[in-house]
């Protein structure tokens, strides 16, 4: 599972990073060290009629076109890899709308006999991780218009496994178009791309509790912490 994360980096890096024509639109959106499931984040995804690539922010849990309602948005936070081409919530999105999330970490949570101890997890050496995403556009009956997107999982890899059994997509540049649209690509070779991270790419560190609760949000939630 992935339920919590930062997005700190400015939207200008986020462009540069994920190749965004600098004449797109820039949105606005606040940097945030607890990102929480319905919080609005930036997505990347491939705009087919410009040919460009677009950063849209989106609310995190993602509601299918067909949903009576929208409090389905918080049981699709995540699209297990597994099930993203068959279960009814995430098919359709995954043959026609995916996208990337830009992320600068991720925090998971560790079972001790002292309780549970959040860690984070990163690249080594810093950057922008890319999620594999989906992204929906959903309205209601009033005609509200409220788009949303979901975060792939997969196995983990021996690192995360340390902390929990699912991990999410962390997807390399060089996948980017596949996973995009921008090239072709059959549902055999897109399921391919939503394996673990290599664990020798990726650093993990244990950080406060203080980060259980969305009302702590800022650059303190990131330290690391020594362990009793």
């Amino acid at each position: 599972m992935c339920g919590r994360a930062r997005l700190s980096s400015d939207v200008s890096e986020i462009k540069i990073a994920f190749g965004i024509p600098p004449e797109r639109p820039a949105p606005n959106f606040a940097a945030s060290w607890n990102v929480a499931p319905t919080d609005p984040l930036p997505i990347v995804r491939y705009d087919a009629k410009e040919h460009q690539r677009s950063l849209e922010v989106m609310r995190w849990g993602l509601i299918p076109y067909w949903a009576k309602d929208i409090k389905i948005g918080f049981s699709t936070i995540n699209a297990r890899a597994e099930e993203i081409d068959t279960k009814p919530a995430f098919r359709e999105a995954f043959r026609q709308r995916r996208c990337l999330v830009p992320l600068d970490n991720f925090y998971e949570w560790k079972k001790t006999t002292a309780g549970k101890q959040p860690y984070a997890i990163a690249l080594k050496g810093g950057g922008l991780m890319a999620m594999a995403g989906l992204w929906e556009t959903w309205r209601s009956k009033d005609g509200e218009r409220i788009r949303s997107f979901t975060i792939a999982t997969t196995t983990p890899n021996e690192l995360c496994a340390q902390l929990h059994n699912r991990m999410p997509v962390v997807l390399k540049s060089d996948r980017w178009p596949l996973w995009l649209g921008e090239e072709p690509a059959d549902p055999a070779q897109l399921k391919a791309l939503l394996a673990p991270y290599p664990s020798e790419d990726i650093t993990a560190w244990p950080v406060s509790t203080r980060v259980g609760s969305v009302k702590n949000n800022d650059p303190s939630l990131i330290e690391p912490i020594a362990l009793p």
